[in-house]
């Protein structure tokens, strides 16, 4: 989704669409114009501060209040006019000229004031102000500077109580296409020819997005990829239709087919890689007419089964059943023509066994940087990846959950864990039961669930304090009490191993200062790669899991894995 962050406000009573960075520029420059005026209004307080104080001290240093003038002054506007008249000789330093008002206010002056006056005192009040007027004047010509210490001020003040919402990270380049949510369902029409994903009443495929392709393969040989769209005719004998990830080497095809009508028996294994849209493809550059593909799986991690070939009976052939094992044939080509199976009629092809990985694990990473997986060797090394394996993913809020290796997958903040999955590791986690309100222990195995699930318990006050895998755990309990000695557990000794659901065991009735994890009372010995492979993945594991990715249905997660169009065609 292309997002716009503008938001909509009234500026010069006129509705306006302002950016991001507009709206800022617009806070900044108001702040600074606040600033601006409130530092005029303290300098021009100082300055009339100056100003009195200043007539304070040549009123009553010059003693003008005793001048005969001014004593015998028999009404206010002579007196006045001498006390302006005995100024006029320091008007010139007045920072602005001298009014009614200030006359007056010193006629207000009253003799304890004058009794009390210290000229050292007066001098030193003049320099205080003056200095301040300095001040303000210089922060009046420095406004950026000012205003970037207000803001200072008011995250230092504020910030705690309010902390910062949004985070600031690289990012990745990435395709639309690839981040893009897959919230359509695509439907074929097989008996008129269309796909799409308006079609509701019709059969469902497999889940997309609107920005994905679809690679198409054809019961004669051809296939292409298209763009997903609301409805769109693609023809009839459709064989097989999925997601297409493009430059994707680990989706590999096995497929046999024979080459014109009652011709020779090919297989090859391929990867679709570097197609153009909407161009038609053939599964070899001398594809005769009336070919027709007898054997096809769509493999997402390269596996490669064991097929069974039964022979039609003939006139001196004495074997009527082979098997035909695609792990031994190489990855080639599109358009390469394959091995050969037989030249002999066949009766049927069928799955004698299922399939492991060719290709090997598929090594991932997680860069914490941009909260993303890759296959680039980019951040924290995560193992090696085969077609059923998870990854686990432990929050600090205590919840935990299940993903799968794509690239694709997002991982929110605050992750206390990210690693492959291991279904029968054991965790030990040391927590505050809300509830309760005691330290809680407990150890446990974290199943494989894509939903998320607490494993601190239902009350979401309950907090975790620490999680391990280490086998042969221990913890060191230090007391709020200095005078009560730090309590050593041993996980196992201290409680057994329950579900994630459990409770667990009270540590202690006393308030905790801390609780740190000591080293284990033994220490697993290291395996090499291949052991500690063979350990968490073991062969039949492999044929499991291999068994779910080759099914006749049709559908992003469960691909098909055989047809046998002779016994279509026999039926």
């Amino acid at each position: 989704m292309s997002i716009s962050p503008n938001c909509c406000v009234i500026k010069d009573k006129k509705p306006c669409f302002l950016g991001v960075s507009d709206v800022l520029r617009h806070g900044v420059e108001t702040t600074k114009r606040i600033i601006d005026a409130d530092l005029r209004v303290i300098l021009g307080e100082d300055r009339e501060k100056l100003l009195y104080a200043t007539l304070e001290k040549i009123f009553i240093e010059n003693r003008i209040y005793k001048d005969k003038e001014y004593e015998e002054a028999r009404t206010l506007d002579e007196a006045m006019a001498h006390i302006d008249k005995r100024l006029e000789p320091f008007k010139p330093s007045f920072i602005r000229d001298i009014t009614r008002d200030d006359i007056l206010r010193l006629l207000e002056i009253k003799m304890k004031r004058i009794l009390r006056f210290n000229s050292d005192e007066a001098n030193a009040a003049i320099a205080a102000l003056q200095k301040r007027i300095a001040d303000n004047i210089d922060r009046l010509e420095h406004l950026d500077r000012e205003t970037i210490i207000w803001y200072e001020y008011l995250k230092k003040k504020y910030g705690a109580s309010y902390p910062r919402k949004t985070v600031i990270r690289s990012f990745d380049s990435i395709q639309a296409s690839t981040v893009a949510e897959a919230n359509e369902k695509l439907y074929i029409n097989r008996e008129e020819g269309f796909i799409g994903t308006a079609l509701r009443k019709d059969e469902p495929v497999c889940t997309c997005s609107s920005l994905d392709d679809i690679i198409i393969f054809y019961r004669d040989g051809r296939y292409k990829i298209v763009r997903v769209q609301d409805k769109l005719f693609v023809g009839k004998n459709v064989l097989y239709l999925n997601v297409y990830k493009r430059n994707d080497t680990r989706t590999i095809y096995n497929v046999i087919y024979q080459n014109g009508r009652g011709g020779i028996y090919y297989m090859k294994r391929f990867a679709a890689t570097g197609m153009t849209r909407d161009k038609e493809y053939t599964l070899t550059s001398n594809l005769q007419p009336n070919s027709r593909i007898v054997w096809f799986s769509a493999n997402p991690n390269g596996e490669a089964e064991v097929v069974k070939v039964t022979l039609k009976p003939k006139l001196r052939l004495k074997n009527l059943s082979f098997d035909v094992d695609f792990s031994k044939l190489a990855i080639k080509g599109r358009a390469a023509q394959g091995n050969l199976v037989t030249k002999n009629d066949v009766a049927r092809f069928s799955l004698k066994e299922r399939g492991h990985s060719t290709l090997g694990g598929r090594k991932v990473w997680f860069d914490s940087d941009v909260m993303r997986l890759n296959y680039d060797g980019r951040g924290e090394f995560l193992g090696e990846f085969l077609g059923e394996d998870r990854i686990l993913v432990v929050t600090a809020s205590g919840e935990f959950y299940t993903t799968g290796f794509e690239v694709t997958n997002h991982y929110d903040e605050k992750i206390v864990r990210l690693e492959k999955f291991r279904p029968k590791q054991e965790w030990t986690a040391v927590l505050n039961d809300a509830e309760q309100g005691y330290p809680y222990i407990k150890r446990f195995t974290f199943e494989d669930s894509p939903r998320k699930q607490r494993f601190v318990g239902d009350d979401t006050r309950s907090t975790l304090i620490i999680l391990t895998d280490a086998d042969g755990a221990r913890f060191e309990l230090n007391f709020s009490d200095a005078s009560r000695v730090p309590l050593t557990i041993d996980a196992e000794e201290f409680i057994g191993l329950k579900s994630f659901k459990a409770r667990g065991k009270r540590l202690t009735t006393y308030g905790l200062e801390s609780v740190v994890e000591l080293e284990p009372k033994r220490i697993p010995q290291p395996v090499d790669d291949e052991t500690a492979q063979s350990t968490e993945i073991p062969d039949a594991d492999f044929e499991e899991t291999d068994a779910d990715n080759v099914q006749a249905e049709t559908s992003a997660e469960e691909t098909p894995s055989l047809f046998d169009e002779n016994n279509e065609a026999d039926e």
